[in-house]
């Protein structure tokens, strides 16, 4: 076995990859060299004894595997990897720690988020004014008042607009004063018996005012100016069709008591006090009910204030809920995923811990030692032919059976890891 000592000793010698590329390629050639005549060598001793070739085979694993271990420089090479690779999923540990980190500090600022608006929804009941809530929780006196002036304005309108439209379209006068003009007591029957379109017509009207008066209310929410012009051409749009209707009805009643060929002109309208009567009958009033409609839902509004704040504190506990429930669900996530990484680190450090094999090296020196084995049955033994063959297929079943011992015979990666 001198010749296996010698060849680790060469091996002792040669220069780490790291260095001089060159020279380890010189060396590693000696090496191969020296396993191949260490192989002849032993052969021609043993005669190319099958048992003998068995032992020296594990032989020369072990003292392999005892230099590779001794190498220190060597085996940090061969870490090299597995040490990058285990800093870069620390520092995705890292990363994911933190992130951890905000979203675990999220999650107690939704929660007190939930409590305090909790704690709110209670207390706004008896500390409304804490919260900037008028602390009258009743509704006021002027809210009853102009809800019982809205209701009669609201059916003196539907009345009058009722009448002015059937007057001012469809009415065939017989009588020339204003009040049969303006309030006509049978206009919407009259408008069925004229037809389904002409009533739904004279009956919807006015709802076109009810939703003018509307308007005015939500308007007058508008801040700055664009709120006010939109206020104005509101008033001036209501102004013009009561204007209308006044003159079509101021026409039909001129028409009506006119001398053969007399016609109404605008000059006649606007000095006919029925003319200004009837707009003032409908214009007014719907003036009056826009703003007594404006007041009674600010009243209210006021009345609701509690109510409100307490929805939405309830949609703000809803909205933090399913917030904290989606920072819930990340925070499994990367709790799963910091498991896996640390998992992942512990493996790679039993790597770095343990001993690498470098089994392509190995396989080379094998084959070397082997073939030089098989060689010296070649050149050193004078035997038959169909002996030697015997010989060499004997030998070549202790070579496979070796690698096959060591999960060698298939190897088709460079180095094992032995934690």
């Amino acid at each position: 076995m001198s010749a296996i000592k010698n060849l680790f000793k060469i091996k002792n010698e040669i220069k780490l990859p790291a260095e001089i590329e060159v020279d380890t390629k010189e060396a590693r050639e000696q090496v191969r060299i020296t396993y191949y005549q260490s192989g002849y060598g032993a052969s021609k001793k043993a005669e190319g004894d099958p048992p003998t070739l068995e032992v020296a085979l594990h032989n020369l694993y072990n003292s392999f595997e005892d230099l590779c271990r001794k190498q220190i420089n060597e085996q940090e090479i061969l870490k090299q990897p597995y040490k990058q690779n285990q800093e870069q999923e620390k520092t995705n540990l890292r990363k994911l720690e933190t992130a951890l980190t905000i979203y675990d500090g999220q999650i107690k600022t939704k929660a007190d988020d939930i409590d305090r608006h909790k704690h709110e929804i209670v207390d706004v009941k008896q500390n409304p004014d804490k919260y900037g809530i008028d602390a009258d929780k009743r509704p006021k006196a002027q809210f009853y008042i102009g809800l019982m002036l809205l209701l009669p304005i609201t059916i003196y309108l539907f009345v009058f607009y009722i009448s002015a439209s059937y007057s001012s379209f469809f009415k065939n006068f017989e009588d020339g004063s204003l009040t049969a003009a303006i309030f006509d007591a049978e206009a919407l029957s009259k408008a069925l018996n004229d037809g389904l379109l002409e009533a739904v017509f004279v009956g919807t009207i006015p709802f076109v005012f009810m939703g003018l008066g509307y308007l005015v209310h939500m308007f007058q929410k508008e801040k700055g100016w664009r709120g006010s012009v939109k206020l104005i051409l509101l008033f001036v749009l209501t102004f013009l069709f009561d204007v209308i209707l006044a003159y079509l009805i101021e026409k039909k009643i001129f028409d009506f008591n006119a001398l053969p060929g007399q016609s109404f002109t605008a000059n006649d309208a606007l000095q006919s006090v029925n003319f200004w009567g009837i707009i003032f009958a409908g214009f007014v009033v719907y003036v009056i009910w826009g703003l007594v409609f404006d007041f009674v839902m600010k009243e209210h509004e006021n009345v609701d204030k509690i109510k409100n704040f307490i929805r939405s504190k309830k949609e703000a506990i809803k909205n933090d809920e399913d917030k904290k429930k989606e920072l819930i669900e990340k925070v499994d996530k990367l709790k799963h995923d910091i498991s896996e990484i640390e998992g992942k680190i512990a493996e790679l450090q039993s790597k770095i811990d343990g001993f690498i094999f470098p089994v392509k090296e190995y396989l080379l020196y094998h084959y070397q030692y082997v073939e030089g084995w098989y060689q010296a049955i070649n050149s050193e033994l004078a035997w038959p032919i169909k002996q030697l063959d015997e010989r060499r297929a004997e030998c070549e079943l202790v070579a496979k059976a070796h690698l096959t011992k060591l999960n060698l015979s298939e190897a088709d990666h460079q180095t094992v890891v032995y934690s």
